[in-house]
Protein backbone atom coordinates (compact mmCIF):
# COMPACT_ATOMS: atom_id res chain seq x y z
CA UNK A 1 0.00 0.00 0.00
CA UNK A 2 1.35 3.41 -1.00
CA UNK A 3 1.39 5.87 1.91
CA UNK A 4 1.61 9.65 1.38
CA UNK A 5 1.98 12.50 3.90
CA UNK A 6 0.81 15.93 2.66
CA UNK A 7 2.13 18.52 2.95
CA UNK A 8 5.51 17.28 4.27
CA UNK A 9 7.00 19.31 7.11
CA UNK A 10 9.17 19.24 10.18
CA UNK A 11 6.48 17.77 12.45
CA UNK A 12 4.64 15.94 9.68
CA UNK A 13 6.62 13.40 7.73
CA UNK A 14 6.70 9.70 6.85
CA UNK A 15 9.92 9.36 8.81
CA UNK A 16 8.23 10.53 12.01
CA UNK A 17 4.82 8.88 11.68
CA UNK A 18 5.38 5.88 9.43
CA UNK A 19 5.21 3.48 12.38
CA UNK A 20 1.71 4.66 13.39
CA UNK A 21 0.49 4.46 9.78
CA UNK A 22 2.01 1.00 9.27
CA UNK A 23 0.52 -0.35 12.50
CA UNK A 24 -2.97 0.63 11.39
CA UNK A 25 -2.33 -0.61 7.86
CA UNK A 26 -1.35 -4.04 9.20
CA UNK A 27 -4.46 -4.10 11.37
CA UNK A 28 -6.86 -3.22 8.56
CA UNK A 29 -5.05 -4.63 5.51
CA UNK A 30 -2.77 -7.39 6.86
CA UNK A 31 -1.60 -8.57 3.44
CA UNK A 32 -0.21 -5.17 2.49
CA UNK A 33 3.33 -3.85 2.85
CA UNK A 34 4.13 -0.13 3.03
CA UNK A 35 5.60 1.92 0.19
CA UNK A 36 6.56 5.62 0.34
CA UNK A 37 6.68 7.11 -3.18
CA UNK A 38 8.62 10.36 -3.50
CA UNK A 39 5.96 12.25 -5.44
CA UNK A 40 2.22 12.51 -5.08
CA UNK A 41 0.55 11.36 -8.34
CA UNK A 42 -2.30 13.27 -9.99
CA UNK A 43 -4.49 10.17 -9.75
CA UNK A 44 -4.22 7.77 -6.83
CA UNK A 45 -3.84 4.12 -7.73
CA UNK A 46 -5.09 1.59 -5.25
CA UNK A 47 -4.17 0.52 -2.71
CA UNK A 48 -3.14 3.83 -1.18
CA UNK A 49 -3.65 6.14 1.76
CA UNK A 50 -3.03 9.89 1.88
CA UNK A 51 -2.67 11.66 5.23
CA UNK A 52 -3.07 15.43 5.47
CA UNK A 53 -2.39 17.71 8.45
CA UNK A 54 -4.16 21.09 8.48
CA UNK A 55 -4.39 23.88 11.02
CA UNK A 56 -7.28 26.32 10.87
CA UNK A 57 -7.74 28.79 13.71
CA UNK A 58 -8.34 26.99 16.98
CA UNK A 59 -8.61 23.56 15.38
CA UNK A 60 -6.22 21.12 13.76
CA UNK A 61 -7.29 18.25 11.57
CA UNK A 62 -5.75 15.07 10.22
CA UNK A 63 -7.52 13.59 7.22
CA UNK A 64 -7.02 10.11 5.83
CA UNK A 65 -8.07 9.36 2.26
CA UNK A 66 -7.98 5.61 1.56
CA UNK A 67 -8.32 3.96 -1.83
CA UNK A 68 -9.10 0.25 -1.78
CA UNK A 69 -10.64 -2.20 -4.26
CA UNK A 70 -12.41 0.42 -6.33
CA UNK A 71 -13.64 2.42 -3.34
CA UNK A 72 -12.48 5.72 -1.93
CA UNK A 73 -13.15 7.11 1.54
CA UNK A 74 -12.07 10.25 3.38
CA UNK A 75 -12.32 10.61 7.18
CA UNK A 76 -10.93 13.21 9.59
CA UNK A 77 -9.98 13.52 13.25
CA UNK A 78 -9.90 17.00 14.79
CA UNK A 79 -8.17 18.28 17.93
CA UNK A 80 -7.20 21.59 19.52
CA UNK A 81 -4.57 23.47 17.50
CA UNK A 82 -2.86 24.35 20.79
CA UNK A 83 -1.73 20.74 21.00
CA UNK A 84 0.68 21.42 18.11
CA UNK A 85 2.49 24.01 20.24
CA UNK A 86 3.14 21.70 23.18
CA UNK A 87 6.21 19.66 24.12
CA UNK A 88 7.51 17.51 21.20
CA UNK A 89 6.62 14.24 22.89
CA UNK A 90 3.06 15.40 23.49
CA UNK A 91 2.74 16.65 19.90
CA UNK A 92 3.91 13.28 18.62
CA UNK A 93 1.34 11.32 20.63
CA UNK A 94 -1.55 13.62 19.71
CA UNK A 95 -0.76 13.46 15.99
CA UNK A 96 -0.18 9.71 15.84
CA UNK A 97 -3.43 9.05 17.73
CA UNK A 98 -5.40 11.29 15.36
CA UNK A 99 -3.73 9.68 12.33
CA UNK A 100 -4.66 6.19 13.50
CA UNK A 101 -8.29 7.12 14.18
CA UNK A 102 -8.74 8.86 10.82
CA UNK A 103 -7.12 5.92 8.98
CA UNK A 104 -9.25 3.48 10.97
CA UNK A 105 -12.54 5.18 10.18
CA UNK A 106 -11.78 5.42 6.47
CA UNK A 107 -10.47 1.86 6.26
CA UNK A 108 -13.31 0.19 8.14
CA UNK A 109 -15.87 2.12 6.09
CA UNK A 110 -14.36 0.61 2.92
CA UNK A 111 -14.00 -2.87 4.40
CA UNK A 112 -17.47 -2.93 5.92
CA UNK A 113 -16.16 -4.55 9.11
CA UNK A 114 -14.27 -3.65 12.29
CA UNK A 115 -11.43 -5.75 13.77
CA UNK A 116 -11.94 -7.06 17.34
CA UNK A 117 -9.28 -4.72 18.75
CA UNK A 118 -10.67 -1.73 16.88
CA UNK A 119 -8.14 1.07 16.38
CA UNK A 120 -5.95 -0.15 19.23
CA UNK A 121 -2.49 -1.15 18.00
CA UNK A 122 0.74 -2.09 19.72
CA UNK A 123 2.04 -5.01 21.74
CA UNK A 124 0.65 -4.11 25.17
CA UNK A 125 -3.06 -3.17 25.07
CA UNK A 126 -3.37 -3.85 28.81
CA UNK A 127 -1.39 -0.73 29.66
CA UNK A 128 -4.33 1.57 28.82
CA UNK A 129 -6.87 0.11 31.28
CA UNK A 130 -4.12 -0.36 33.87
CA UNK A 131 -3.25 3.32 33.66
CA UNK A 132 -6.92 4.28 33.84
CA UNK A 133 -7.62 2.18 36.93
CA UNK A 134 -4.48 3.34 38.73
CA UNK A 135 -5.76 6.88 38.11
CA UNK A 136 -9.06 6.01 39.81
CA UNK A 137 -11.27 4.57 37.09
CA UNK A 138 -13.42 1.54 37.86
CA UNK A 139 -13.04 -1.61 35.76
CA UNK A 140 -16.29 -0.72 34.03
CA UNK A 141 -15.08 2.79 33.20
CA UNK A 142 -11.77 1.42 31.88
CA UNK A 143 -13.64 -1.03 29.66
CA UNK A 144 -16.01 1.64 28.35
CA UNK A 145 -13.05 3.89 27.49
CA UNK A 146 -11.54 1.15 25.32
CA UNK A 147 -14.85 0.64 23.56
CA UNK A 148 -15.58 4.34 23.12
CA UNK A 149 -12.15 5.80 22.31
CA UNK A 150 -10.61 2.89 20.40
CA UNK A 151 -13.67 0.94 19.14
CA UNK A 152 -12.48 -2.24 20.88
CA UNK A 153 -15.12 -4.98 20.95
CA UNK A 154 -16.76 -5.62 24.36
CA UNK A 155 -15.18 -9.09 24.55
CA UNK A 156 -11.62 -7.83 23.90
CA UNK A 157 -12.11 -4.83 26.17
CA UNK A 158 -13.12 -7.16 28.98
CA UNK A 159 -10.05 -9.35 28.36
CA UNK A 160 -7.80 -6.30 28.61
CA UNK A 161 -9.45 -5.06 31.80
CA UNK A 162 -9.26 -8.50 33.46
CA UNK A 163 -5.55 -8.67 32.66
CA UNK A 164 -5.10 -5.11 33.89
CA UNK A 165 -6.55 -6.10 37.26
CA UNK A 166 -4.06 -8.99 37.45
CA UNK A 167 -1.26 -6.56 36.57
CA UNK A 168 -2.28 -4.11 39.30
CA UNK A 169 -2.48 -6.91 41.88
CA UNK A 170 0.99 -8.14 40.89
CA UNK A 171 2.44 -4.63 41.01
CA UNK A 172 1.13 -4.06 44.53
CA UNK A 173 2.90 -7.21 45.71
CA UNK A 174 6.35 -6.20 44.41
CA UNK A 175 9.08 -4.74 46.59
CA UNK A 176 11.35 -1.93 45.38
CA UNK A 177 14.56 -4.00 45.48
CA UNK A 178 13.15 -6.99 43.57
CA UNK A 179 13.88 -7.99 39.98
CA UNK A 180 13.00 -10.97 37.82
CA UNK A 181 15.53 -13.09 36.00
CA UNK A 182 15.41 -14.86 32.64
CA UNK A 183 17.87 -17.45 31.40
CA UNK A 184 17.73 -18.36 27.71
CA UNK A 185 18.64 -21.78 26.34
CA UNK A 186 18.71 -21.28 22.54
CA UNK A 187 18.57 -24.93 21.49
CA UNK A 188 15.70 -27.13 20.27
CA UNK A 189 15.51 -30.69 18.93
CA UNK A 190 14.14 -29.25 15.66
CA UNK A 191 13.03 -25.78 14.62
CA UNK A 192 9.27 -25.26 14.33
CA UNK A 193 8.00 -23.74 11.08
CA UNK A 194 6.54 -20.68 12.84
CA UNK A 195 9.57 -19.95 15.00
CA UNK A 196 11.83 -16.93 14.59
CA UNK A 197 13.41 -17.07 18.04
CA UNK A 198 17.16 -17.31 18.26
CA UNK A 199 17.35 -21.07 18.61
CA UNK A 200 19.48 -23.73 17.00
CA UNK A 201 18.78 -27.29 15.96
CA UNK A 202 20.74 -29.16 18.64
CA UNK A 203 21.47 -31.97 16.20
CA UNK A 204 23.52 -29.55 14.09
CA UNK A 205 25.05 -27.55 16.94
CA UNK A 206 25.75 -30.20 19.57
CA UNK A 207 29.34 -29.02 19.92
CA UNK A 208 28.09 -25.62 21.16
CA UNK A 209 25.87 -26.87 23.98
CA UNK A 210 28.52 -27.65 26.59
CA UNK A 211 30.57 -24.46 25.97
CA UNK A 212 27.30 -22.53 26.11
CA UNK A 213 26.44 -23.94 29.54
CA UNK A 214 29.91 -23.06 30.81
CA UNK A 215 29.65 -19.54 29.39
CA UNK A 216 26.21 -19.13 30.92
CA UNK A 217 27.54 -20.13 34.34
CA UNK A 218 30.11 -17.36 34.04
CA UNK A 219 27.35 -14.89 33.24
CA UNK A 220 25.31 -16.21 36.18
CA UNK A 221 28.27 -15.57 38.49
CA UNK A 222 28.84 -12.03 37.21
CA UNK A 223 25.10 -11.26 37.38
CA UNK A 224 24.92 -12.48 40.96
CA UNK A 225 27.81 -10.19 41.87
CA UNK A 226 26.19 -7.18 40.15
CA UNK A 227 22.79 -7.78 41.75
CA UNK A 228 24.38 -8.14 45.17
CA UNK A 229 26.33 -4.90 44.81
CA UNK A 230 23.15 -3.11 43.71
CA UNK A 231 21.21 -4.50 46.68
CA UNK A 232 18.75 -6.38 44.47
CA UNK A 233 17.11 -9.77 44.93
CA UNK A 234 15.37 -12.09 42.47
CA UNK A 235 11.60 -12.41 42.90
CA UNK A 236 10.81 -14.67 39.92
CA UNK A 237 13.09 -16.98 37.94
CA UNK A 238 12.31 -18.13 34.40
CA UNK A 239 14.38 -20.42 32.20
CA UNK A 240 13.11 -20.42 28.62
CA UNK A 241 14.31 -20.93 25.12
CA UNK A 242 14.44 -22.57 22.74
CA UNK A 243 13.87 -25.60 24.90
CA UNK A 244 15.80 -25.78 28.20
CA UNK A 245 15.19 -29.52 28.50
CA UNK A 246 17.27 -29.96 25.35
CA UNK A 247 20.13 -29.89 27.87
CA UNK A 248 21.09 -33.18 29.47
CA UNK A 249 20.06 -33.94 33.03
CA UNK A 250 23.64 -33.35 34.19
CA UNK A 251 23.83 -29.98 32.41
CA UNK A 252 20.50 -28.86 33.87
CA UNK A 253 21.64 -29.93 37.32
CA UNK A 254 24.94 -28.04 37.00
CA UNK A 255 23.26 -24.91 35.69
CA UNK A 256 20.53 -24.80 38.34
CA UNK A 257 23.07 -25.53 41.08
CA UNK A 258 25.19 -22.65 39.82
CA UNK A 259 22.17 -20.34 39.90
CA UNK A 260 21.34 -21.37 43.47
CA UNK A 261 24.92 -20.78 44.61
CA UNK A 262 25.56 -17.47 42.85
CA UNK A 263 22.29 -15.58 42.53
CA UNK A 264 20.32 -13.81 45.30
CA UNK A 265 17.37 -16.22 45.21
CA UNK A 266 16.45 -16.21 48.90
CA UNK A 267 13.28 -14.19 48.21
CA UNK A 268 12.33 -15.95 44.98
CA UNK A 269 8.72 -17.13 45.02
CA UNK A 270 8.37 -18.54 41.50
CA UNK A 271 10.69 -20.90 39.61
CA UNK A 272 9.71 -21.70 36.03
CA UNK A 273 11.50 -23.90 33.52
CA UNK A 274 10.10 -24.49 30.04
CA UNK A 275 10.08 -28.20 29.28
CA UNK A 276 8.11 -27.31 26.17
CA UNK A 277 8.92 -30.16 23.80
CA UNK A 278 7.78 -33.60 24.99
CA UNK A 279 10.54 -35.20 22.91
CA UNK A 280 13.07 -33.62 25.32
CA UNK A 281 11.38 -34.65 28.58
CA UNK A 282 12.74 -37.54 30.60
CA UNK A 283 12.10 -38.65 34.15
CA UNK A 284 15.71 -37.85 35.02
CA UNK A 285 15.36 -34.23 33.87
CA UNK A 286 12.08 -33.74 35.72
CA UNK A 287 13.68 -35.13 38.88
CA UNK A 288 16.48 -32.59 38.50
CA UNK A 289 13.92 -29.76 38.27
CA UNK A 290 12.04 -30.99 41.33
CA UNK A 291 15.27 -31.33 43.31
CA UNK A 292 16.14 -27.69 42.59
CA UNK A 293 12.75 -26.39 43.69
CA UNK A 294 11.26 -25.66 40.25
CA UNK A 295 7.52 -25.49 40.82
CA UNK A 296 6.25 -24.33 37.43
CA UNK A 297 6.96 -25.94 34.06
CA UNK A 298 5.58 -25.67 30.55
CA UNK A 299 4.72 -28.68 28.43
CA UNK A 300 3.57 -27.19 25.16
CA UNK A 301 1.64 -29.19 22.60
CA UNK A 302 0.73 -26.19 20.36
CA UNK A 303 -1.75 -28.69 18.86
CA UNK A 304 -2.91 -32.25 19.54
CA UNK A 305 -3.53 -32.92 15.85
CA UNK A 306 -0.73 -35.19 14.62
CA UNK A 307 -0.89 -33.98 11.02
CA UNK A 308 -0.55 -30.38 12.20
CA UNK A 309 2.42 -31.33 14.40
CA UNK A 310 4.06 -32.79 11.30
CA UNK A 311 3.27 -29.67 9.28
CA UNK A 312 5.05 -27.39 11.78
CA UNK A 313 8.13 -29.62 11.96
CA UNK A 314 7.61 -31.34 15.28
CA UNK A 315 8.89 -34.90 15.59
CA UNK A 316 6.57 -36.10 18.31
CA UNK A 317 2.96 -37.19 18.51
CA UNK A 318 0.06 -36.04 20.64
CA UNK A 319 0.30 -39.36 22.48
CA UNK A 320 3.89 -38.59 23.51
CA UNK A 321 2.69 -35.23 24.80
CA UNK A 322 0.11 -36.90 27.01
CA UNK A 323 2.73 -39.34 28.32
CA UNK A 324 5.06 -36.44 29.22
CA UNK A 325 2.23 -34.62 30.99
CA UNK A 326 1.35 -37.72 33.02
CA UNK A 327 5.00 -38.10 34.04
CA UNK A 328 5.14 -34.47 35.18
CA UNK A 329 1.86 -34.86 37.09
CA UNK A 330 3.40 -37.74 39.04
CA UNK A 331 6.30 -35.50 40.07
CA UNK A 332 3.98 -33.05 41.84
CA UNK A 333 4.80 -29.74 40.14
CA UNK A 334 2.59 -27.02 41.58
CA UNK A 335 1.81 -25.53 38.17
CA UNK A 336 1.96 -26.87 34.62
CA UNK A 337 1.40 -24.54 31.67
CA UNK A 338 0.34 -25.78 28.23
CA UNK A 339 0.45 -23.67 25.07
CA UNK A 340 -1.86 -23.89 22.08
CA UNK A 341 -1.57 -21.90 18.84
CA UNK A 342 -4.62 -20.87 16.84
CA UNK A 343 -4.06 -20.62 13.09
CA UNK A 344 -1.38 -23.24 12.51
CA UNK A 345 -0.88 -24.61 8.98
CA UNK A 346 -3.32 -27.38 8.00
CA UNK A 347 -5.34 -26.79 11.19
CA UNK A 348 -9.06 -26.00 11.29
CA UNK A 349 -11.60 -24.83 13.82
CA UNK A 350 -12.58 -28.42 14.55
CA UNK A 351 -8.96 -29.45 14.92
CA UNK A 352 -8.29 -26.58 17.32
CA UNK A 353 -11.44 -27.43 19.26
CA UNK A 354 -10.27 -31.04 19.68
CA UNK A 355 -6.86 -29.84 20.83
CA UNK A 356 -8.34 -27.50 23.44
CA UNK A 357 -10.70 -30.16 24.74
CA UNK A 358 -7.77 -32.58 24.97
CA UNK A 359 -5.77 -30.06 26.99
CA UNK A 360 -8.71 -29.40 29.31
CA UNK A 361 -9.01 -33.13 29.96
CA UNK A 362 -5.44 -33.04 31.31
CA UNK A 363 -6.42 -30.12 33.59
CA UNK A 364 -3.20 -28.04 33.59
CA UNK A 365 -3.12 -25.08 35.96
CA UNK A 366 -2.25 -22.65 33.14
CA UNK A 367 -3.23 -22.59 29.47
CA UNK A 368 -1.74 -20.04 27.08
CA UNK A 369 -3.61 -19.54 23.82
CA UNK A 370 -1.46 -17.94 21.14
CA UNK A 371 -2.43 -16.62 17.73
CA UNK A 372 -0.07 -17.58 14.93
CA UNK A 373 2.16 -14.67 13.94
CA UNK A 374 4.09 -14.85 10.67
CA UNK A 375 7.52 -13.78 11.85
CA UNK A 376 10.47 -12.72 9.74
CA UNK A 377 13.03 -15.50 9.66
CA UNK A 378 10.50 -18.27 10.19
CA UNK A 379 10.06 -21.05 7.63
CA UNK A 380 6.34 -20.20 7.36
CA UNK A 381 7.14 -16.62 6.38
CA UNK A 382 9.65 -17.75 3.78
CA UNK A 383 7.79 -20.73 2.30
CA UNK A 384 4.14 -19.98 3.04
CA UNK A 385 1.58 -22.76 3.44
CA UNK A 386 -2.12 -23.35 3.85
CA UNK A 387 -3.21 -21.32 6.86
CA UNK A 388 -6.67 -20.85 8.36
CA UNK A 389 -8.19 -17.47 7.48
CA UNK A 390 -8.56 -14.70 10.04
CA UNK A 391 -12.29 -15.37 10.49
CA UNK A 392 -11.63 -19.00 11.38
CA UNK A 393 -8.84 -18.04 13.79
CA UNK A 394 -11.24 -15.62 15.47
CA UNK A 395 -13.69 -18.52 15.95
CA UNK A 396 -10.89 -20.53 17.56
CA UNK A 397 -10.02 -17.78 20.03
CA UNK A 398 -13.64 -17.03 20.87
CA UNK A 399 -14.26 -20.72 21.50
CA UNK A 400 -11.18 -20.90 23.72
CA UNK A 401 -12.29 -17.85 25.70
CA UNK A 402 -15.76 -19.31 26.29
CA UNK A 403 -14.53 -22.81 27.23
CA UNK A 404 -11.70 -21.66 29.48
CA UNK A 405 -14.02 -19.24 31.28
CA UNK A 406 -16.58 -22.01 31.75
CA UNK A 407 -13.87 -24.26 33.21
CA UNK A 408 -12.91 -21.63 35.78
CA UNK A 409 -9.77 -20.19 34.17
CA UNK A 410 -9.18 -16.43 34.31
CA UNK A 411 -7.15 -14.30 31.84
CA UNK A 412 -4.13 -12.74 33.51
CA UNK A 413 -1.72 -11.53 30.81
CA UNK A 414 -2.16 -10.54 27.20
CA UNK A 415 -0.06 -9.26 24.33
CA UNK A 416 -0.15 -8.83 20.57
CA UNK A 417 2.42 -9.13 17.78
CA UNK A 418 2.99 -7.88 14.26
CA UNK A 419 1.77 -10.02 11.38
CA UNK A 420 -0.60 -11.84 13.71
CA UNK A 421 -3.50 -13.66 12.08
CA UNK A 422 -6.65 -11.54 12.25
CA UNK A 423 -4.79 -8.85 14.27
CA UNK A 424 -5.79 -10.84 17.36
CA UNK A 425 -3.96 -11.67 20.60
CA UNK A 426 -2.11 -14.08 22.88
CA UNK A 427 -3.70 -14.68 26.28
CA UNK A 428 -2.46 -16.49 29.36
CA UNK A 429 -5.21 -18.23 31.32
CA UNK A 430 -4.83 -19.50 34.87
CA UNK A 431 -6.76 -21.36 37.47
CA UNK A 432 -7.19 -18.72 40.23
CA UNK A 433 -4.08 -18.41 42.38
CA UNK A 434 -1.72 -19.91 39.78
CA UNK A 435 -0.98 -16.79 37.71
CA UNK A 436 2.67 -16.52 36.62
CA UNK A 437 4.23 -13.43 38.17
CA UNK A 438 7.10 -13.48 35.66
CA UNK A 439 4.73 -13.36 32.68
CA UNK A 440 2.92 -10.36 34.13
CA UNK A 441 5.98 -8.32 35.07
CA UNK A 442 7.71 -9.10 31.79
CA UNK A 443 4.79 -8.14 29.59
CA UNK A 444 3.67 -5.09 31.59
CA UNK A 445 7.22 -3.91 32.40
CA UNK A 446 6.45 -3.66 36.11
CA UNK A 447 10.06 -4.03 37.24
CA UNK A 448 13.52 -4.95 36.00
CA UNK A 449 13.99 -8.22 34.15
CA UNK A 450 17.63 -9.29 33.90
CA UNK A 451 18.14 -11.60 30.90
CA UNK A 452 21.05 -13.98 30.56
CA UNK A 453 22.20 -16.01 27.56
CA UNK A 454 22.16 -15.63 23.80
CA UNK A 455 19.43 -13.28 22.56
CA UNK A 456 18.68 -12.04 26.07
CA UNK A 457 17.58 -8.40 26.43
CA UNK A 458 17.77 -7.01 29.94
CA UNK A 459 15.22 -4.30 30.74
CA UNK A 460 16.29 -2.13 33.64
CA UNK A 461 13.15 -0.37 34.91
CA UNK A 462 13.17 2.49 37.38
CA UNK A 463 12.49 6.17 37.85
CA UNK A 464 10.15 6.18 34.86
CA UNK A 465 12.94 4.97 32.61
CA UNK A 466 13.70 1.71 30.80
CA UNK A 467 17.27 0.86 29.78
CA UNK A 468 17.76 -2.10 27.45
CA UNK A 469 20.97 -4.13 27.42
CA UNK A 470 21.16 -6.72 24.64
CA UNK A 471 23.31 -9.84 24.51
CA UNK A 472 24.53 -11.20 21.16
CA UNK A 473 21.75 -13.12 19.41
CA UNK A 474 23.38 -16.36 18.32
CA UNK A 475 25.12 -18.94 20.56
CA UNK A 476 28.46 -18.71 18.75
CA UNK A 477 28.41 -14.89 18.86
CA UNK A 478 27.43 -15.00 22.53
CA UNK A 479 30.43 -17.20 23.32
CA UNK A 480 32.89 -15.16 21.28
CA UNK A 481 31.58 -11.93 22.85
CA UNK A 482 31.24 -13.24 26.39
CA UNK A 483 33.77 -10.86 27.94
CA UNK A 484 31.73 -7.88 26.72
CA UNK A 485 28.56 -9.50 28.08
CA UNK A 486 30.19 -9.85 31.49
CA UNK A 487 31.47 -6.26 31.47
CA UNK A 488 27.95 -5.02 30.65
CA UNK A 489 26.66 -6.32 33.99
CA UNK A 490 28.29 -3.30 35.65
CA UNK A 491 25.49 -1.19 34.15
CA UNK A 492 23.04 -2.83 36.57
CA UNK A 493 24.82 -1.23 39.51
CA UNK A 494 25.13 2.10 37.66
CA UNK A 495 21.37 2.11 36.99
CA UNK A 496 20.67 1.60 40.72
CA UNK A 497 22.82 4.11 42.60
CA UNK A 498 22.09 4.41 46.35
CA UNK A 499 19.82 7.45 45.95
CA UNK A 500 17.73 5.66 43.31
CA UNK A 501 17.12 2.35 45.10
CA UNK A 502 13.45 1.73 45.67
CA UNK A 503 12.37 4.06 42.86
CA UNK A 504 10.05 2.38 40.35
Amino acid sequence: MKLYFEPPGLIWSPERYHYAAEQMMLTLFPGQRPEYPEDMPHTLEEPAAVFTLEREGEQARITAQVVWEGGRRRESETFSAEELDGPPERVYHVIQHALKLAFYRAGTALLGAQPPWGALTGVRPVKLPTRAMLAGASPRQAREELEREYFVSPERAMLAVDCAQASIAAQRGLKPNEVSLYIGIPFCPTRCAYCSFVSADVGRTLRLVEPYVEGLLREVEETGRALGEAGLTVRSFYMGGGTPTTLSGEQLDRLLAGCAARLPLEGCTEYTVEAGRPDTITREKLEVLVRHGVGRISINPQTLEDHVLAAIGRRHSARELRTAFEMAAEMGFSCVNMDLIAGLPQDSFEGFRRSLEGVLEMNPENVTVHTLALKKGSRLMEEGGRLPKGEEVLRMLDYARERLTTEGYIPYYLYRQKYMSGALENVGWAQPGTESLYNIVMMEELHTVVSLGAGGVTKLVGGGNILRLANPKFPQDYLSGLERVLEQKAEIKEFYPPERKGVL
